[in-house]
């Protein structure tokens, strides 16, 4: 009885002030230029690739040439960043064979491998490549400027 009786009293005061913090929030503005600028529909969503990076069948020995491949596949990845073609990269633990993944700024399957073509991983066979359609927030496009702004720079 005396639990219904607190539900009771507590309920209007929590939804009253649930309603006040909704009030308080100011409205979202929609930005058709920004929109138009990522590529986004009427959702503000937009198509990519996901691309899921594999161990491959070529695994290249401990070594200077390891690092170099290794160097160039960061390269590879900040160039493609820089052109805008790569929206997300990072790596996976690859304890199931998964070793990192890319989102690409593209719709198309063959245009996506085309891109991932020129990594060294791939052309080394150090990885392979898995390629998903995805449609996600065509925020996506601005996480490249946003992380230029976040990492500190190297000393």
């Amino acid at each position: 009885m005396c639990r219904l009786l607190l539900w009771l009293i507590l309920y209007p005061i929590l939804l009253m002030a649930a309603q006040a913090h909704s009030q308080e929030r100011p409205s979202p503005q929609f930005d058709a230029a920004l929109a138009e600028q990522l590529g986004a529909d009427e959702r503000g969503m937009r198509s990519f690739v996901l691309v899921v990076l594999k161990t491959g069948p070529n695994k290249v020995p401990a070594g200077e040439k390891r690092s170099q491949m290794f160097r160039d596949h960061l390269a590879n990845i900040q160039r493609l960043a820089d052109e805008g073609k790569l929206v997300f990269a990072g790596p996976l633990d690859g304890v199931d064979g998964w070793r990192g993944m890319f989102i690409l700024a593209t719709d198309q399957i063959a245009t996506a491998k085309e891109l991932v073509a020129t990594d060294p991983v791939i052309i080394e066979g150090e990885m392979i490549a898995e390629f998903h359609q995805l449609y996600g927030s065509a925020a996506l496009m601005m996480l490249n400027e946003i992380s230029r702004k976040i990492a500190r720079p190297a000393p």
